[in-house]
């Protein structure tokens, strides 16, 4: 977001004498680009500037990738940690568009470049599908809207502790073996012992029941746990492989 009282023109002379330092010959305003910097016979560097990160600002940079692929954006340096967060997030964007970021410390002129146009590819992470993957067979149905805030979401945390808790309801006190037996959940007694939601007690060595507050979520949790059910019902033909 831009920032009150500064002008783009601000940002121009410490970014010619950036350029300049690196032997590039610079002019202001050619064509559409801000910002463009000639050194023999090497693609021109063209950098946008912008008083404060905006869509307009990325967009404006990637039209001059029609001409160039060495095309920068340069705004101004700002402190604070709302303010540090959007410049790495913005930086990741820049890596991810192909575009070289610049900011200015107007106090001074001081220009720091953050990062290089160059071809980016992201580099997947197998442990980051892996848990997606995985929580997406975790999940019995489709409880969740997608878009919706991460505030209450149904979990399959939460799906797999009611899924507990219905067994524990049904049969009473019970060892953890047969639960997890009955609910194919491999890990039901760390689920119980752990206790997140305070819906189990430990009755005696690896026995379960519902604590006093497991009895009264099997009453607030009444139409969740019967979508859970018809969901289960559903689901039980298909499956979903997901590598460790």
């Amino acid at each position: 977001m831009a920032r009150p009282g500064i002008r783009e023109t601000d940002l121009y002379l410490p970014v010619k004498r950036l350029l300049e330092g690196q032997g590039y010959m610079v002019k202001g305003e050619v064509g559409a680009a801000d910002v463009v910097a000639v050194r023999g016979d090497e693609d021109p560097v063209i950098v946008e500037l912008k008083a404060g990160f905006s869509l307009s600002l990325f967009h404006q940079a990637i039209e001059r990738q029609a001409i160039s692929d060495a095309v920068y954006v340069a705004v101004p340096q700002v402190s604070g940690r709302a303010s540090y967060k959007a410049l790495a997030d913005n930086r990741k964007l820049c890596r991810r568009l192909g575009l070289g970021l610049i900011t200015v410390r107007l106090a001074d002129g001081f220009t720091e470049i953050h990062c290089d146009p160059e071809p980016y590819k992201p580099r997947q992470s197998k442990p980051r599908k892996a848990r997606l993957l995985r929580e997406f067979v975790r999940l019995v149905g489709d409880p969740n809207s997608g878009g919706a805030t991460r505030r209450n979401l149904v979990t399959g945390y939460r799906q797999e502790a009611l899924r507990c808790l219905s067994l524990l309801e049904r049969l009473g006190p019970t060892k953890a073996a047969e639960v997890a037996r009955q609910t194919t959940i491999a890990h039901a007694r760390r689920l119980m012992s752990d206790n997140h939601y305070g819906w189990f007690e430990r009755m005696g060595a690896g026995i379960y029941s519902l604590s006093p507050k497991g009895q009264k979520a099997i009453g607030d949790y009444a139409a969740e746990l019967d979508s859970l059910a018809a969901a289960k019902t559903s689901e039980s033909s298909t499956s979903v492989i997901v590598s460790p």
